[in-house]
């Protein structure tokens, strides 16, 4: 499974973006795909989530409200549509996904086993 992120770019606090992970190689429709980001010298942090098997969805809660996670299958891609940017969500966004994971482990980084290259967002204030 191969991974490709885009979208990322800068913008003006209260601005929005929209970052596209596109997926080629096998068709994921039991796999779950998330976003998570990372800045300098930190770990990588769990954004959002999306489990295509019962289309549930699970955010960060620094994000709830304003980050929105969705999958065009047709495409084989996942969306973040993010809203409302805050300087605090500067970062590189990665892409991930994982076959048939269960609700406990979708936050886990770990456990994810296909990641993009990332995508640079940064948010000025």
């Amino acid at each position: 499974v191969q991974l490709q992120a885009s979208g990322g770019g800068l913008v003006q606090t209260g601005g929005s973006l929209r970052l596209s992970c596109r997926a080629s190689g096998r068709t994921l429709t039991t796999y779950t795909m998330a976003w998570f980001r990372q800045t300098p010298g930190k770990e990588r942090d769990f954004v959002a989530a999306f489990r295509r098997t019962d289309r549930s969805q699970y955010y960060d809660d620094s994000v709830k409200g304003r980050f929105t996670i969705s999958v065009d299958s047709a495409k084989n891609t996942v969306y973040l549509q993010m809203n409302s940017l805050k300087p605090e969500d500067t970062a590189v966004y990665y892409c991930a996904a994982k076959n048939r994971a269960i609700v406990s482990a979708v936050r886990d980084a770990s456990g994810y086993h296909y990641w993009g290259q990332g995508t640079q967002v940064t948010v000025s204030s």
